[in-house]
């Protein structure tokens, strides 16, 4: 199994070879991506960050009303995320704060729900 660091390095390293190549680099975020997913360590930026870290965990879990993925916060909580089925992506399963959804790269959309922000592989294909 890869390290998240390691595919971030490669990635800037890529960078640093005579210019960016920016559909390399996104390859790359969106394999990192995907990889730390598949690992349970999602990118995610906490309380207002500006910056992403690898900090956050993420777990699936299948019910009757579909499958919910829970969003470890470190120390500080959780969130639920309702998987959708109409294209929408994510809603919060809590209620209390909706979660707004963007999609920042082939493969991966980024969920913001009150001051937190999640990366999160994703079927992108095809969305607008």
């Amino acid at each position: 199994m890869k390290r998240p660091g390691a595919i971030i390095g490669g990635a800037l390293l890529l960078a640093g070879c005579g210019g960016p190549d920016n559909e390399r680099l996104a390859e790359a975020e969106a394999r990192g991506s995907k990889e730390a997913a598949e690992s349970g360590r999602i990118e995610c930026a906490l309380e207002g960050a500006k910056l992403f870290d690898r900090t956050c965990t993420v777990e699936e879990m299948r019910g009757a009303d579909g499958t919910v993925l829970i969003v470890g916060k470190a120390d500080v909580g959780y969130r639920r995320l309702q998987i959708t089925t109409d294209g929408r992506g994510v809603v919060s399963a809590d209620g209390a704060l909706p979660a707004k959804v963007t999609i920042v790269g082939d493969g991966v959309i980024e969920v913001a729900v009150g001051m937190d922000r999640y990366r999160l592989p994703a079927n992108t294909r095809g969305a607008k």
